[in-house]
């Protein structure tokens, strides 16, 4: 699984001109699911999110996480990231996860993320959302719970 998080000051999504989710500061997290990925996947991206840090400390290093902070977070399903651009102009999305398997493991990360965590918002899968955020630093990462090799073993 994939985890595009960004540290943000808000965030919200809107589906059909209604808002849907929104958080004040914290981390906005795009979530995919890739072919092959299970529930064990889910369960290390959320453990690794949670405890990932990137909110600075007293001395202004990054030493704190989401949980450290109270921060909110907001989950957003984006099939997207599992693209495969090595060629063409034109993105490939055999990686991604089939609909069914993608939908079971977002929704199976955010009911995990919400016994967790305190604040949790997301978005809706399969929508056709407008995500807008304010990012903080920027600060921007890339979580992922397998790496290339493992992949294409």
């Amino acid at each position: 699984m994939i985890a595009l998080l960004q540290r943000v000051r808000q965030a919200s999504v809107v589906v059909d001109g209604a808002t849907i989710g929104a958080i004040n500061a914290g981390l906005m997290v795009l979530v995919c699911a890739e072919r092959n990925d299970t529930e064990k996947d889910a369960e290390q991206l959320l453990t690794k999110l949670l405890s990932y840090r990137v909110f600075s400390d007293e001395a202004g290093k990054m030493n704190r996480s989401v949980t450290d902070v109270q921060g909110g977070l907001l989950l957003v399903p984006q099939f997207t990231l599992a693209a495969d651009t090595q060629s063409g102009t034109r993105p490939s999305f055999t990686p991604a996860a089939p609909p069914e398997l993608g939908k079971q493991l977002f929704d199976l990360f955010v009911a995990q993320a919400r016994s967790k965590h305190a604040m949790v918002e997301t978005g809706q899968f399969g929508a056709d959302m407008q995500v807008s955020l304010t990012n903080d630093g920027p600060v921007t990462f890339w979580l992922q719970t397998k790496s290339k090799a493992e992949k294409s073993a």
